[in-house]
């Protein structure tokens, strides 16, 4: 059995920030098919930053605290400071993994981007279009 540090045990036995944001601006899920291992992480974004973070995670002890560990790290930061968050810093704040449990840190960190991911395709198309029409209305607004 694999032995956990006193921080992994804590954000295992008591996780932060469980749960769905209903509505939220983006959505990321991540599996691990060999271990069974699913992550589901929830973002709602405010002036660039992710004011909240929530997470669904069915699996062993360490994805439930890499799950809670990830999404406090991620609130408060802009979505260009969540994307550093990387496993091994994760794996670093919870006081170490065992070796064969580092893959979780992984999906943590996958299951944040995705999640930014998908907000952010949900929101940059719309930027594109607006800078296209303002490139095409300049030239006639010069021309008068």
């Amino acid at each position: 059995m694999p032995i956990y540090s006193e921080k992994v045990m804590e954000y295992f036995m008591h996780p932060r920030n469980v749960g769905e944001i209903e509505n939220a601006d983006g959505v990321g899920e991540v599996g691990n098919p060999v271990c069974g291992d699913m992550m589901t992480f929830y973002i709602k974004v405010k002036d660039s930053r992710l004011a909240d973070v929530k997470f669904k995670t069915f699996g062993c002890g360490a994805a439930i605290a890499v799950s809670s560990m990830v999404s406090e790290m991620a609130i408060g930061k802009t979505l260009e400071e969540a994307r550093k968050i990387t496993p091994q810093l994760v794996a670093d704040e919870l006081q170490g993994l065992p070796k064969n449990k580092f893959h979780c840190s992984n999906l943590g960190a996958q299951a944040l981007n995705k999640a930014i991911d998908d907000y952010l395709s949900k929101t940059k198309p719309g930027a594109r279009k607006n800078r296209g029409a303002r490139r095409k209305q300049e030239p006639r607004s010069n021309e008068r």
